[in-house]
């Protein structure tokens, strides 16, 4: 029988064991069966089948019986147990029979041989009958009966401590409902007993207290905004948060064995980091104006905003920022390059559901997989008011990232507010913290950005995202400087182009009637989830996130690819051994959509792919995910050309927009896919994703002229691959096996730029 499959406990009512419970299965239930049948101890059960039904009987009743039997089944045993001869029995009248009694002696031999062993075998039983002048089956009804006799006095003597236990729980009950009788509630102030007062009085009673203290925080919190002192102004937290707050690791809570290391560095991270009881009032009067300083932007334009050169995207005025807003964090510090950038769209998401996605650490960052690598949140400050985010604020730290070697991660420490209008216009808003309690020299912080989310019919919401940083931005390779001080690599357009991308992607998840090879809805949402593993584990593994125990190697041979090794043990989402994970990116005269098209299509795929290794490619199974046809979870299948190898399916996952493509792959066990198709938990799955990261390079000045779609210029192209070089976690790392990855990037390489037709790109 297959591991993990279960029988149903109504197909074998026989299976049923001794203790009540079914049988414990492996995997032969025969041998469970035969096991349960035949074990010796089952029969204990019928030695009394003539007791089972009379506890009650004295022991001088059951002496009676049990001699009894034995004077009518054993005829042979003499004028002891049986008067008359064999002329007595053509009488018809019944004969008055005699009933053995046992000598004292008798009776303490046995009682002495029952202390040592009560289950005497029958060659005990004939030794004591012939010293004790008794027939062994005398002495075999006696150890019946002597057994039976202290079971009897054992549930007695069980019976009775349980009356005694029950006399004193029902006396703590009745002190206890005493002494609540004259209680009161502490956070309500009203009666504790629950007759006294109805669901709905208790929970609007909770309710009216929650509001009265946000009510007194607030006051406080426009005191100190306005100039006027305030005496003693506590930090509040509301006594019965509306949901519990994940403090976990935002990318991989959840998932079996993703983050024991990452959450022992955010341990650490959150006792250096959390703030101390004398900054959570200068953070809230920070997070008020940041809120009132996100609303302006988000909604003024000229002069604040003006027109970049192409029309397209809005460009801050930075002079007249810093007239409207002269206070703020601070100055720009020296070397520190401003990106600023705002966008507007319609989701397809609930205007609730959203400010839930970007309040919860784990779905934000899961949400923002490609942007965001690591987020922890410190400390929660307010959860909010009225069963929802209105007012709720805490403390984060964040790590955002661009998929490729060539441009270093940006850390954040920062306080994130939310808070919903007159208007039922929500708002969500960050800002760094590094001007209250400096730390280390920060090479990125955040001054107020965020965004505006206004419902919309049908369960649309119009998004208004601003983002506004100062970096430093010398560690950005060349090939992607105009991409990132552009905005175009971390700014809002991004923003919001991964969250309709995702909004589409959620979409289709839980829709029923999106036609789908896969017609298991359950399969489906684990298909999906198993994909969603894929891409964030590629993309932190690309960026060299600190979220990830990845070690840079130097000297590998080869000065345009990143190598890095990592060790899996214990790891059921990975294989174990080493992986070395290899990346390089590079510029190709040619634009993203065509680039994107060419990878994922599997009718190209022999192309560049060398694992497929010139054998068949055929999609499987195909989910949708959004609008863009581009946009999918794939499983396909490579038949090999060379007979002697096994066939290999492959899970994919393309997605596309206007700021960035990725098609993302990795080799899957069939058995374990299988088990993903019918619904099972893809945490389990190992998986080792490889694929690519498709940027625009953001200008056309390179000649290269507008395709169908109407994109221009070139693009950024990052390939990267995962492989598992050693399955023994503990052996050493071979320079032959680094070659081996490098020969292996550099082949792709090779491969993609002929056949898109710029070998000397």
């Amino acid at each position: 029988m297959p591991a993990g499959v279960m029988i149903p406990a109504r197909n074998m009512p026989s299976m049923i064991g001794v203790n009540g419970n079914v049988g414990g299965f492996g995997s032969s239930s025969g041998l469970a069966l035969g096991q349960i049948m035949f074990q010796p101890n089952m029969m204990e059960g019928h030695e009394f089948h003539h007791l089972d039904m009379t506890h009650n009987t004295s022991e001088g009743d059951m002496t009676r019986i049990r001699d009894e039997e034995f004077d009518s089944t054993n005829t042979k045993s003499g004028s002891e147990n049986q008067e008359g001869a064999s002329g007595d029995d053509q009488d018809p009248r019944p004969k008055k029979k005699r009933y053995h009694r046992h000598t004292q002696h008798q009776i303490q031999e046995m009682e002495a041989f029952f202390k040592e062993c009560p289950h005497p075998d029958d060659k005990q039983r004939k030794e004591l009958s012939r010293e004790l002048g008794l027939e062994p089956l005398q002495v075999k009804f006696w150890f019946q009966n002597k057994r039976t006799q202290m079971k009897t006095q054992h549930e007695r003597h069980e019976n009775t401590q349980l009356r005694n236990e029950n006399e004193k729980l029902r006396a703590d009950n009745m002190r206890y409902r005493e002494a609540l009788s004259n209680a009161s509630c502490p956070n309500c102030g009203g009666p504790t007993a629950i007759g006294e007062m109805s669901f709905d009085e208790h929970h609007l009673r909770l309710e009216n207290t929650r509001l009265r203290e946000e009510i007194d925080r607030i006051s406080a919190i426009a005191a100190r905004y306005v100039g006027k002192p305030v005496v003693n102004y506590p930090v509040l937290s509301p006594p019965m948060p509306p949901r519990p707050v994940d403090l976990g690791v935002g990318n991989f809570g959840g998932q079996p064995g993703l983050g024991g290391d990452i959450y022992e560095a955010g341990d650490l991270l959150r006792s250096i980091s959390a703030p101390t009881e004398a900054d959570k009032p200068m953070i809230i009067e920070l997070a008020v104006a940041a809120m009132e300083e996100l609303i302006r932007m988000a909604q003024m334009d000229e002069p604040l905003w003006m027109n970049s050169l192409d029309g397209i995207d809005a460009v801050l005025n930075e002079d007249e920022y810093i007239r409207i807003f002269p206070h703020g964090i601070g100055p720009k510090p020296t070397g520190f390059k401003c990106e600023a950038s705002r966008e507007s769209a319609v989701v397809i998401m609930n205007h609730i559901n959203l400010v839930e996605y970007l309040m919860d650490v784990n779905q934000w960052s899961t949400l923002f997989s490609g942007i965001v690598s690591r987020a922890l949140t410190l400390e929660v400050l307010s959860t909010g008011v009225a069963g929802n985010y209105n007012g709720a604020l805490q403390v984060m730290t964040a790590e955002f990232q661009l998929p490729t070697p060539l441009v270093p991660t940006r850390e954040s420490y920062y306080v994130r507010y939310c808070k919903q209008h007159a208007d039922g216009t929500w708002a969500v808003v960050d800002v760094s913290l590094d001007s209250i309690r400096p730390g280390p020299a920060a090479r990125c912080r955040r001054r107020p950005s965020g965004c505006l989310i206004q419902e919309m019919p049908n369960g649309y919401s119009k998004v208004t995202w601003v983002e506004h940083v100062e970096v430093d931005d010398r560690g950005v390779h060349n090939l992607y400087k105009h991409l990132v001080s552009s905005g175009h690599a971390f700014g809002a357009k991004r923003w919001v182009a991964t969250l309709n991308r995702q909004c589409e992607r959620l979409a289709s998840a839980m829709a029923t009637n999106i036609p789908a090879v896969i017609t298991n809805q359950e399969g489906r949402k684990s298909m999906m989830k198993l994909a969603e593993r894929m891409v964030i584990s590629f993309c932190a593994g690309v960026s060299a996130s600190t979220a990830h125990t990845w070690t840079t190697l130097s000297g590998t041979g080869a000065d345009d690819v990143r190598v890095m090794t990592r060790k899996s043990v214990d790891d059921p989402g990975r294989p174990p051994g080493i992986v070395l994970s290899a990346a390089t990116s590079f510029w190709l005269p040619v634009p993203p959509k065509r680039v994107f098209d060419f990878l994922r299509d599997e009718n190209t795929r022999n192309e560049w792919d060398i694992l497929s290794n010139g054998g068949v490619v055929q999609e499987m199974a195909h989910i949708a995910n959004g609008r863009d046809t581009g946009n999918c979870v794939s499983l396909i299948r490579v038949n090999s050309a060379n007979s002697s190898q096994s066939n290999m399916l492959i899970l994919q996952e393309s997605c596309t927009d206007q700021t960035a493509s990725f098609v993302i792959y990795a080799p899957v066990d069939i058995v374990a896919m299988n088990v993903v198709l019918n619904g099972g938990d893809p945490d389990y799955v190992a998986l080792l994703p490889s694929g690519f990261a498709i940027f625009p390079d953001g200008t056309a000045a390179h000649g290269v002229g507008m395709d169908e779609s109407g994109s221009t210029g070139g693009s950024l192209l990052t390939v990267a691959f995962q492989i598992l070089v050693d399955s023994v976690p503990t052996a050493k790392l071979s320079l032959g096996s680094v070659a081996t990855v490098n020969n292996l990037i550099a082949c792709t390489v090779e491969r993609i730029k002929a056949s898109l037709s710029c070998e000397s790109a």
